[in-house]
């Protein structure tokens, strides 16, 4: 006797890859004919580059400080002149960018990532405990976050792993609402129904069946956390409560140079700002063009 088996628990059809190996591709290519998407990927590569490769070719002292060059115009010796301790506002300008994208990449993954598993939780378990636990959802994103921010960075000297974590506690919150959302739609699907009637336990359905599937959501999302985190990085610093000296981000370096904006020393404002926003805006075009490149309703035919 034959027994049938769920689709999704069936073998595998011969065009079942080729089909995903299809899809992606139509992705990809939607992204790329997307221009803002490509100059978005541009702006964060070359931002990256220029943080983490610009160092190793231009080479400057980012610890020491140097009274006698303090404000410094720029010129062939320092292309951006030098800040009021007499760093190299250049090789600064890079250092500060390391730090802040790897908070803000990091910050963005760790949320992406508890986010979705709280969400998935949340969106298949029984209705008492979604309740319970978007209520807790609910009650944080109630909170301004530059006020837990604050306090977080105040009770503890501030470091990048710190950083990290801090901003990671404020940037979950999103993700999860995102996936419970995608959860409560898929868990009525027939796949998900297949593989509770056979008793897969529900540890594997969410992280086998449900997550996946909600990839596109979180990249998409992640993309926009990476700017926020840099954003909120930025705010931070701005009011003091960044990474302190020798260490360097771009919110410190803005924060710093407002004080002499008026004094004529542009160049201690307008390049880490410039950064920001460059950088900021490379992860917006991305976010916007993967979203249009995976959301199927949104692909040209």
């Amino acid at each position: 006797m034959t027994t049938l088996l769920p689709s999704a628990y069936a073998p595998p059809d011969e065009d079942v890859i080729p089909q995903k190996g299809r899809n992606l591709r139509a992705a990809l290519h939607a992204f790329l004919r997307n221009r803002l998407g490509v100059l978005g990927t541009l702006l964060v590569v070359g931002m990256a580059l220029f943080c983490f490769v610009g160092p190793l070719v231009y080479h400057t002292d980012q610890v020491h400080t140097h009274l006698n060059q303090v404000h410094l115009s720029p010129s062939a010796a320092h292309p951006l002149g030098t800040d009021d301790v007499g760093y190299d506002e250049l090789g600064r300008l890079m250092v500060g960018g390391q730090s802040s994208l790897e908070v803000g990449v990091a910050a963005a993954l760790i949320a992406t990532a508890f986010g979705a598993l709280w969400g998935a939780i949340a969106g298949f378990a029984s209705r008492w405990v979604d309740s319970v636990m978007m209520r807790v959802v609910d009650a944080l994103l109630s909170v301004p976050p530059i006020l837990l921010l604050l306090f977080l960075a105040t009770i503890h000297q501030p470091s990048v792993p710190l950083l990290i974590l801090v901003v990671s506690i404020v940037s979950w919150l999103i993700p999860s609402r995102l996936v419970r959302g995608e959860v409560l739609v898929l868990k009525e699907r027939d796949f998900v129904r297949a593989a509770r009637l056979f008793g897969v336990k529900r540890r594997r359905i969410i992280l086998r069946h449900l997550i996946p599937n909600a990839i596109g959501t979180l990249v998409v999302n992640a993309s926009f956390q990476v700017a926020d985190a840099i954003l909120l990085l930025a705010s931070l610093s701005y009011l003091g409560l960044g990474l302190p000296p020798p260490a360097a981000d771009w919110g410190g370096m803005l924060s710093n140079g407002i004080n002499y904006l008026y004094s004529g020393y542009w160049w201690l404002v307008y390049p880490p700002g410039l950064a920001i926003v460059l950088t900021v805006v490379g992860f917006n075009f991305i976010g916007d063009a993967l979203r249009e490149a995976l959301e199927v309703r949104l692909r040209e035919r």
